[in-house]
């Protein structure tokens, strides 16, 4: 890592991810080093844009979200994760921070882990920091764990790790597959994930077993992915969604993520599979569920799945970047990390 001539702004646009295999815990909540390992699916649709733009004139940072000034928690989190960019950069000036975040906001379709990919990558440019991809997934993580794995393009490993060096997300090779994502309700949950994770280690009596649980469902799933055995790769996710929303509600008092139209979608999927159309569904900490399936199956799935909520038929996606502003599809800046 160094320092370069700062070019005080910068936008950066990166997309949610879906684990397949969930960590579900941190065993330190200052680093945000999780419990287990995870591996998920970044996806091409459902994007964050953020720029910062360090300014002089700025007595404390300003955070914007889809049009709306932030104040609190919300900004206080952005002010946190710029503290560390600050540090890192040997700087004291403060940034205006403006997002506009595609998906809906704290619904369960991973809108923390875009957001804090985006911040990351758009304010260590702005603050003239030269991090390479896991330098990046390691701050990205520092601001939600589940960031670290959208600086990756496609599926990526995210290595629980032991310190701070150790914990960042890495490139897996895998076979192709699309994601159905079926948009349930998309207001903002009760239950933060943050605080349903620290409920559930706390209180639930099976909370012992996830960590080791999930290791082996990890093991499991890259030995799958190199063999690209879509089959076993299916099962793993379906299996391993289940058991974290079981833990989950075993916590006390019980969180209830899953809503009764979100089982009906896992129902629909297994019926899905005693026809013969191959898909496995998973969801994160949110009654949104999204589905795998072999590509070439995708629109079948997604016409059986219309009549329970918002359909997306998506596919994998690249890694948080840099990206020139005036161009509204814009790709990938050139020479960015």
């Amino acid at each position: 890592m160094s320092a370069l001539t700062q070019p005080d702004a910068a936008t950066a646009r990166a997309y949610p991810n879906i684990a397949l295999v969930k960590y579900w815990g941190k065993r330190d909540e200052s680093l945000i080093l999780p419990v287990a390992g995870s591996l998920s699916l970044t996806l091409d649709a459902f994007a964050t844009t953020t720029t910062v733009e360090v300014l002089d004139s700025l007595a404390t940072d300003e955070f914007s979200l889809n049009g709306a000034a932030q104040i609190g928690d919300s900004l206080g989190r952005v002010t946190k994760f710029l503290d560390l960019v600050r540090a890192m950069a040997g700087s004291t000036q403060h940034a205006s921070v403006t997002s506009i975040n595609e998906a809906p906001t704290g619904a369960g379709l991973a809108s923390s882990a875009s957001g804090f990919a985006a911040l990351a990558v758009a304010a260590s440019a702005a603050y003239g920091l030269d991090l390479d991809r896991a330098a990046l997934s390691r701050l990205a993580r520092r601001g939600s764990g589940s960031a670290a794995r959208s600086l990756i393009d496609g599926i990526s490993v995210w290595h629980a790790g032991t310190s701070d060096e150790t914990s960042f997300a890495e490139p897996v090779e895998a076979p192709e597959m699309s994601m159905i994502i079926v948009t349930v309700d998309s207001r903002q949950k009760a239950v933060s994930s943050r605080a349903a994770m620290r409920r559930t280690a706390l209180t639930s009596p099976f909370y012992p077993a996830w960590a080791p649980s999930t290791e082996q469902s990890l093991a499991a799933m890259l030995e799958a992915c190199r063999d690209r055995d879509f089959s076993r790769i299916g099962r793993i996710t379906e299996t391993h969604a289940l058991r974290m929303h079981a833990l989950i509600q075993s916590a006390d008092p019980p969180i209830r993520y899953l809503s009764p139209v979100s089982i009906a979608i896992f129902d629909a999927v297994a019926a899905l599979r005693d026809a013969g159309v191959e898909a496995y569904a998973t969801a994160d900490a949110g009654p949104n569920v999204a589905v795998i399936s072999r590509p070439e199956d995708a629109a079948a799935v997604a016409e059986a799945l219309a009549q329970y909520g918002a359909v997306r038929v998506v596919g994998a996606g690249s890694g948080a970047t840099l990206i020139d502003p005036t161009d509204t599809d814009a790709s990938p800046a050139e020479g960015t990390a």
